[in-house]
């Protein structure tokens, strides 16, 4: 089901930051290809706050590209960056392992114990890039590695060393000056989540390259001894670009030409800004960790001037959180990533998420029962679609989701309730044969004929039952009747289970088993099965079904009844019901 790109004219977010980028392009350099950015630092797990820095730029890019503009999206790889930490919760890293590599290159870090890349940086940008091929973004990567190590910035490189004086005056408006009395202007708190957040962003050091008492410079050699960057420049010629600097760590000193010298980068305040005049970057967003004053995003804004750049228009993006986590170990502190939330989730749904809110609004991302809630209000949104009663906001985040400009998502053929499908998955264990029964039996007028027409919502319903819902919580039905607590039944719930067990052959649809197990309670006050309830009737249903789950799954809670009778099927449940 293909749906048309969006309207300039529609009101979401997206088609406004798309009129101001291509204005700004049209301003700038008319005519040629508009640059987009994001920006990821492989440091450790790429999560799902990191993301956002992707998906803004990406859904705007697609905006432009369906306008039949020109667009590229970079996201540059900080892959040259230091390790700055050995992070926790790893498996096959450890303080032992991986401590004597901080103050490295990413790319110079081993990867962790049993992985199959060469080093750290390619072990955790794998995960993003099949990720980010899944949700269908489209980019060009850009390894700055591979741009600082060829001697593709030697001129900025040089650039900046000469004009070291001007970028020191701009930093050092907002360096923190101590006040009379010793103390320190107080800082502002910052969410401790919005700090993880953080992680894996290109400005996770927010690094001037000032040091106390000594010249400036904004140039951070790596040691030619130790190869870590626990380096400090003593002198440079702007003449012959002779640079001497010594290693703290091991007291190597080394001169040498940086008109031919590779093994070094610009630090991270000038880095960024020097990159939006090279590429020519009109957009790119900054996360909260970027915006606050006198950080790299603000200050970047002053230094690009000085390599004859402008700063890109975007927005500050909030917090991605995170609702429930029953065991996640592979992500630092138990942040999950896209590749995490791609397990249980199809991309559309992923998508959307990010779509439909502006960048400033934070919101969350559902691991625990509030997927089901999710998945429901995304079905009720693509009826809408369907039959044409959707709001134009929320059909333009609906068709950035199913589709990019260039191809449609693909999509599950036929798209059952999660919810169904997680109860159908919980209660059969993923056997297949008993699966296809039950979805089959779901609609005896359009039966399944195959387990491919539900995937992969399917796969993710189950993935979600056995990753993330904990053992106590999964639906164990019984093997054998519960005579004890059937033989103490009075005559009204014995005569309510011999209503309910008469009335399964002629109600065998999901449909027909929900009419069924509402209208049993009903007939026991007398009324007739398809009578408006009441709050009596109301308390008699929920007391009937309390009963039915401790009789068919132990506890008094489960998968919706009527889902679950199909998947225990009619001759099990005759057996644990008979009295």
């Amino acid at each position: 089901m293909g749906q048309s790109a969006p309207s300039s004219t529609e009101t979401d977010w997206v088609s406004r930051f798309a009129d101001e980028v291509i204005a700004e392009a049209e301003r700038r350099a008319p005519g040629k290809t508009i640059v987009v950015a994001s920006g990821l630092s492989p440091s450790g797990p790429i999560h799902l706050g990191n993301l956002r820095e992707v998906m803004t730029p990406h859904l705007v890019a697609d905006e432009i590209r369906r306008r039949g503009h020109e667009v590229r999206h970079l996201i540059s790889w900080d892959d040259y960056d230091r390790y700055r930490k050995v992070p926790k919760g790893i498996p096959g890293v450890t303080e032992e392992s991986h401590a004597q590599h901080i103050g490295r290159p990413l790319t110079a870090v081993p990867a962790p114990a049993g992985s199959s890349y060469p080093n750290w940086s390619e072990h955790f940008k794998a995960a993003m890039v099949e990720a980010l091929a899944e949700l269908g973004v489209e980019y060009d990567p850009i390894s700055q590695t591979e741009q600082y190590t060829a001697g593709t910035y030697r001129e900025q490189v040089l650039f900046a060393m000469k004009h070291r004086g001007d970028i020191d005056a701009i930093l050092d408006q907002y360096r923190t000056k101590q006040k009379p009395g010793g103390k320190k202007p107080q800082q502002k708190q910052v969410d401790e989540a919005e700090l993880e957040a953080a992680e894996g962003s290109g400005a996770a050091a927010e690094d001037d390259g000032s040091a106390e008492g000594t010249e400036y410079f904004p140039y951070k050699p790596y040691c030619g001894e130790c190869g870590k960057d626990f380096t400090k420049v003593t002198s440079y010629d702007d003449e012959t670009t002779e640079l001497t600097y010594v290693c703290t760590e091991d007291e190597f000193t080394e001169t040498v030409k940086l008109s031919e010298f590779n093994r070094g980068k610009l630090v991270w305040k000038v880095d960024w800004p020097m990159r939006w005049a090279y590429e020519g970057v009109i957009f790119e967003p900054s996360g909260v960790d970027h915006s606050s004053p006198g950080s790299s995003f603000q200050v970047g804004g002053q230094i690009v001037g000085i390599f004859g750049g402008e700063q890109p228009i975007g927005p500050m993006y909030a917090f991605v959180g995170i609702s429930g986590m029953a065991k996640m170990s592979s992500s630092k502190g138990g942040v999950p990533t896209p590749a995490d939330a791609l397990k249980i989730m199809e991309p559309q749904l992923l998508r959307w998420l990010y779509a439909r809110r502006k960048p400033n609004q934070s919101f969350k991302i559902a691991f625990d029962q509030e997927i089901q809630r999710l998945y429901d209000e995304w079905d009720k949104l693509e009826a809408k679609v369907a039959d044409g009663s959707v709001l134009p906001a929320d059909a333009a985040a609906h068709a950035r989701a199913v589709r990019v400009a260039s191809h449609e998502l693909p999509r599950t053929p036929r798209a059952l309730p999660y919810r169904t499908l997680a109860s159908v998955a919980d209660i059969t264990g993923g056997h297949d044969e008993q699966t296809l029964r039950i979805l089959t039996d779901l609609d005896p007028t359009q039966p399944l004929t195959s387990l491919d027409e539900v995937r992969p919502r399917l796969d993710r319903a189950e993935n979600w039952i056995t990753t993330q819902v904990p053992a106590d919580q999964r639906t164990l039905v019984r093997e054998e009747a519960d005579v004890e607590l059937l033989s103490s039944l009075d005559d009204e719930g014995r005569e309510s289970l011999r209503l309910l067990v008469d009335g399964l052959d002629s109600h065998w649809s999901l449909d027909g088993l929900t009419t069924l197990v509402y209208g049993v309670p009903k007939v026991m006050a007398g009324l007739e099965p398809d009578a408006k309830p009441t709050p009596e009737l109301k308390i008699a249903q929920r007391t009937f079904f309390a009963l039915l789950y401790r009789l068919l799954v132990t506890r008094e809670t489960g998968p919706r009844l009527p889902t679950l009778l199909l998947a225990v099927g009619a001759e099990r449940v005759r057996k644990l019901l008979a009295v």
